[in-house]
Order: structure tokens, then C-alpha cells, then sequence
């Protein structure tokens, strides 16, 4: 089994966190490697193992808290441990609490991992383009801060996600956008356009008034190597595909 790879953001450095890739972990064949979704019709306990590797190589003995997301604006306070079969319907979570692990499942979605050091918050969310324009952003922010966190000393870190140069959107993707969101899309083919999924979250960061925003540039349809992606098991015709974890927490 290939080391397990986790991305580190220099916006969160000293707070257990990372980024997962597909290295690593017990999945075989179309999907090999660490795997985290269930979604993916592959053995459960295969992903439950993947989900307990990722979660030590983070940070070891925390429990992984996820949820089921729905690319939704919802945000959950997790204040303990749940197990996957109980998980809450949210896209979003915050906690306070030491010992517990934040997760987001991706495949193409921005994962964005936020800490306010100072107050010992921090959160996880996940930012598809229906959740970021619903406000799943300004949620897990609002959550956070009634923890006792405050947005100007949050820090921010977007992981890896579909590239402005590999997300190819009709015009009838552009009409779910304001006049002002127009620096986000470039021209495409005829009829089409390139939405910049990570520079519209960092905006959507920026707007909530998050103290420092890290982007970390990285393309998840491009890069088979390292990352699943959704839209290229779609473009590939291939029955399903897997699931990249990305997790924070507090030691």
C-alpha cells in the first residue's frame, strides 16, 4: 500500500489538518486508493478503513466526524463523536472541541478548512458552486463565531478542486450568477464558458471578512495521479468514482 499523501496549507500551519489525496488507503480498481466516499458503491467497510488511515495520518486517535452532504448551506456544531451511520445532513461543521476531526468529502467541490488559533475554532466546509452561491461559507463562518472564534482572525485554506481551465459550464450554468460574479467566468467553446470554482470561493471568503485566505491552486480533473474528480469519470463514461478527504481539528 502507497504512503498516504496530505496537502498542508501554510494559512493553518500549526493546526492538525490536511488534505488528502487518493494515495494511499485499500480501494482496488477503477477507484484504487484512499478512497472516502460512500456514495461510491464500494465496500463499506473498505471506505471505513480508508476514513480511519486518513484520519491518523492527520492526526492520530482524533474520531472523524462527516456528514451527508447535499450541497446544501448547512452548517452542524459538532460538539462529539458520531459514527457514519448517524451522520447529519450538512455541508458544513465547526467544533471547539479537542480530539475530533472535521471532515469533507470532494471529487471536483472546493474543501475549505478555517482556524481562528486564538480562540481554538475551527471548521470544514463543503463548497460545490449551489453551496458557495447558497451561502455554505458565510454559514460555517457563523457557526464558528459563536463559538467564540472571530472572521478577521480566521484563516482559510481552499484544497484541491476542478480548475478554472477544466470546468467547462453552459450558459444556462452562468444564470444561477449575478452581473457582478462575470470576472469569474471566461470565454469557452461557443455557447459555453470556464468557471473559476476556487477564485469564487476565495471572493466569497474574502466578502465574509476571513483575515487570510489561502488558495492552494490545485486541479483535480488533471491530476489522475493524485485526485479523483467527478467530471472526469463523467467525461470517461466510467460507472462511479471516488472521494478525496479533507480534514482539520484540534490536538
Amino acid at each position: 500500500m502507497a504512503e498516504i499523501e496530505a496537502i498542508h496549507a501554510k494559512a493553518l500551519e500549526g493546526i492538525p489538518h490536511g488534505f488528502l489525496t487518493r494515495k494511499g488507503g485499500v480501494s482496488t480498481g477503477p477507484i484504487a486508493g484512499l478512497n472516502v466516499g460512500y456514495g461510491s458503491g464500494e465496500d463499506r467497510a473498505c471506505v471505513a478503513e480508508n476514513r480511519r488511515l486518513a484520519g491518523d495520518a492527520v492526526l492520530a486517535g482524533a474520531s472523524v466526524v462527516a456528514v451527508h452532504q447535499l450541497h446544501s448551506a448547512t452548517c452542524v456544531t459538532v460538539v462529539r463523536a458520531w459514527d457514519d451511520e448517524h451522520r447529519s445532513a450538512a455541508d458544513a461543521l465547526a467544533t471547539r472541541e479537542p480530539g475530533l476531526l472535521l471532515g469533507i468529502v470532494t471529487a471536483d467541490c472546493a474543501p475549505v478548512l478555517l482556524a481562528d488559533r486564538q480562540a481554538g475554532v475551527v471548521g470544514a466546509a463543503h463548497a460545490g458552486w449551489r453551496g458557495a452561491v447558497s451561502g455554505v461559507i458565510e454559514a460555517v463562518v457563523a457557526a464558528m463565531e459563536e463559538l467564540g472564534a472571530r472572521r478577521e482572525r480566521i484563516a482559510a485554506a481552499i484544497g484541491p478542486a476542478i480548475a478554472q481551465a477544466s470546468y467547462d459550464v453552459g450558459e444556462d450554468f452562468r444564470t444561477h450568477f449575478g452581473a457582478e460574479d462575470a470576472c469569474f467566468f471566461a470565454p469557452g467553446r461557443p455557447g459555453h464558458f470556464q468557471f473559476d470554482l476556487e477564485a469564487y470561493v476565495a471572493a466569497r471568503l474574502g466578502k465574509a471578512g476571513i483575515g487570510e485566505v489561502e488558495a492552494l491552486g490545485l486541479d483535480t480533473y488533471a491530476d489522475e495521479a493524485r485526485f479523483y474528480s467527478y467530471r472526469r469519470s463523467v467525461y470517461r463514461g466510467e460507472p462511479n468514482y471516488g472521494r478525496q478527504f479533507s480534514l482539520i481539528g484540534l490536538a
